[in-house]
């Protein structure tokens, strides 16, 4: 799988985070067994200066895992149905996350299959924030997780750099304030990589 991530690599602005994540592998282990998605798609968030994210009006108890160190996994509720994950970036006290967007199932695809039935393909499986943390398995319970250490249930680890002229950068999805900030990074030619909404009414996918 590789060598694990640091905190030290992650505590950096989140659209530093966000290109550093692309191509990186998050593995999760449940008591059913281990997935692992290659991270294609992602989307940065700060705080107090980017209307968009979470931790614009200050922290809340809702919020907080994204004032605290990098490296760690911030999943929240939306829709009263599905969650999504973030890494946190920054340093100690500073919000900010990466909203992990979609990804290629590496490891596990048997299990992402039982727990994602309706896919129609592999590439289906991880296609959206929502898919994403299915596959995985991740709920509220794992809000909180520290992924750099070696002995937590999800765990981020450095995958094949992706070259530049491979990475493409356009709006992030679904939001309601500073829609048109590019702020978004996916690996070009991944079937993975999900659907683009513009936003403007609603703010279900930030971090």
């Amino acid at each position: 799988m590789g060598r694990q991530l640091t905190e030290r690599e992650l505590a950096v602005e989140p659209v530093d985070a966000a290109r550093l994540l692309l191509g990186c592998v998050m593995e999760s282990t449940t008591p059913e067994g281990v997935v692992a998605v290659r991270i294609v798609e992602v989307e940065a968030y700060r705080g107090a200066d980017d209307p968009a994210s979470h931790c614009y009006r200050g922290k809340t108890p809702r919020n907080e895992v994204m004032f605290g160190p990098a490296g760690h996994l911030y999943v929240y509720f939306v829709y009263g149905m599905h969650f999504c994950a973030n890494v946190t970036s920054l340093t100690d006290g500073e919000p900010g996350a990466v909203l992990v967007r979609a990804g290629e199932v590496v490891e596990g695809s048997d299990l992402a299959h039982i727990r994602r039935p309706s896919a129609r393909s592999h590439a289906e499986l991880a296609k959206g924030p929502a898919r994403l943390t299915g596959v995985l398995g991740l709920d509220r319970t794992h809000n909180g997780v520290d992924l750099t250490s070696d002995t937590a249930s999800v765990r981020l680890f450095a995958g094949d750099p992706v070259p530049d002229d491979e990475v493409v950068t356009g709006p992030r999805v679904g939001i309601s304030l500073a829609i048109e900030v590019p702020w978004r990074f996916w690996i070009s030619g991944s079937q993975a990589v999900s659907t683009y909404r513009r936003g403007g009414k609603h703010t279900p996918d930030a971090g």
